[in-house]
């Protein structure tokens, strides 16, 4: 049997279409269901080099270490300064060095230190954002957020560079570039 043969019943029908009752549909190449896309194991992969932003707010960090050294060196000499001046006999009758010598040098070898933490904790931010998970960029955010409010009230003048470095990083490393960078996945 064959389905040339026209007693044949599994052939076509004689004088009809084939499909009949039915629209024509087109048909695909080749056969069976279209082949489905790769499948992807596990999680989606991140960037796999830091992103340009990423990267500014990393170069803002060392930026604000620098600024912290020489603020510390400024502290520091303001401190002995004070200290050393407030011994000398001829000063204690200028009235302007009366305003200076009213603070205390304790306080400003507080803020000398303050500022030395202050820029350790950046060095140590900074080294981290190649390695650094969300930790690191939750991290950096309240670094940015805290050291723009500092920059704002006690050091108006001097801590205006700190501000706009400190919101930058914090918009830079709080976008989705570097939420994608901080949440890749480390093999």
């Amino acid at each position: 049997m064959s389905f040339g043969d026209p007693n044949n019943p599994y052939g076509p029908p004689q004088g009809q279409q084939q499909g009949y009752g039915y629209p024509q549909q087109p048909q695909a190449p080749g056969y069976g269901y279209p082949q489905a896309p790769p499948a992807q194991y596990g999680m989606p992969a991140g960037p796999t080099t830091m992103p340009g932003t990423v990267s500014a707010a990393r170069v803002m960090m060392w930026v604000i270490v620098g600024l912290q050294i020489l603020g510390v060196a400024l502290f520091a000499f303001t401190a002995a300064s004070v200290t050393a001046a407030k011994n000398d006999d001829e000063l204690r009758d200028n009235a302007s060095f009366q305003q200076l010598a009213d603070y205390s040098s304790g306080a400003i070898w507080a803020l000398t230190v303050f500022a030395l933490a202050w820029a350790v904790f950046a060095i140590v931010l900074a080294v981290k954002f190649n390695s650094g998970g969300n930790g690191v960029r939750i991290t950096t955010l309240v670094f940015g957020i805290v050291t723009a409010i500092l920059g704002i009230y006690p050091f108006i003048v001097v801590g205006l560079i700190h501000t706009v470095l400190a919101i930058l990083i914090a918009v830079f490393v709080g976008n989705s570039n570097g939420a994608a960078w901080f949440n890749r996945p480390r093999y």
